[in-house]
């Protein structure tokens, strides 16, 4: 709108369509997503910006939105502690200081947070923001470049934003969370360790029952060399007068 004043200030505003699954800045006329998650296809927006003048002058436009099923895998978050209404009203100036401070075009395609209901939005002082960078080729910059570059240029992110925010501003890039082993190999290792315990456990029983064996073994050995013995050499255990008894006996005899 080339009027000054109020007369050319814009505010815009969804007014028919598919309004459900996107919502618009009031202010800047950026449309973000709100519910695609796992839809696929081409959605109808009717867009309206209207100035502020005595006599309220309006236009409308549509605008279509494809959704592709793919995802880009080069796309980071970076968490600001600053409330999502806020954030929203500022996305161009975070995406302008990104840019400034990356070097690369930078996208921000979601501003969101653990707040879902609409009524709590401003209620979190945490914003994820989704961004994906272009280099001067137009390729996608690999998410592990982007994560590197935020990382080294913590410090003058922080400071740009807070020019942006007028109050201080940690910018952070999270760890992604370990990736969960698959249910198959999970069960498989569940196996191995049960079966390798029963292993163990059947090893030392065998182990167990052979010592056994060799002691009892042994002891039934002993018993037998000492009855062989008793057999060659009837005298050798005689300690009570046995043998007297058995010569008195033969003398009787003859």
């Amino acid at each position: 709108d080339p009027d000054s004043g109020d007369n050319g200030r814009l505010q815009y505003s969804l007014v028919g369509g598919q309004t459900n699954e996107f919502d618009i800045n009031e202010n800047t006329g950026q449309i973000f997503t709100v519910s695609v998650a796992g839809k696929a296809g081409t959605f109808y927006l009717q867009v309206q910006a209207a100035d502020q003048g005595t006599r309220r002058l309006t236009a409308q436009t549509t605008v279509n939105v494809t959704v592709d099923s793919s995802s880009s895998s080069n796309v980071v978050m970076l968490v600001l502690n600053q409330k999502i209404s806020v954030v929203e009203r500022k996305s161009v100036e975070v995406q302008r200081v990104l840019e400034e401070k990356l070097g690369w075009n930078v996208y921000v395609l979601n501003i969101y947070s653990k707040e879902s209901e609409r009524n709590s939005r401003s209620s979190s002082d945490e914003t994820q923001v989704d961004i994906i960078a272009f280099d001067e080729a137009h390729q996608e910059v690999p998410a592990e470049d982007v994560k590197r570059k935020l990382r080294e240029q913590r410090a003058a992110i922080e400071l740009g934003l807070q020019e942006v925010f007028s109050a201080p501003v940690s910018a952070a890039v999270p760890e992604a969370p370990a990736a969960a082993a698959p249910p198959e190999r999970t069960a498989a290792i569940v196996l191995g360790v049960l079966l390798a315990t029963t292993s163990i456990a059947f090893l030392a029983y065998v182990l167990l029952d052979l010592k056994r064996k060799r002691k009892y073994g042994k002891q039934d050995l002993v018993k037998k060399v000492d009855v062989m013995e008793g057999i060659d050499n009837p005298w050798a255990d005689d300690k009570n007068g046995s043998l007297k008894s058995l010569e008195k006996s033969e003398h009787m005899n003859n």
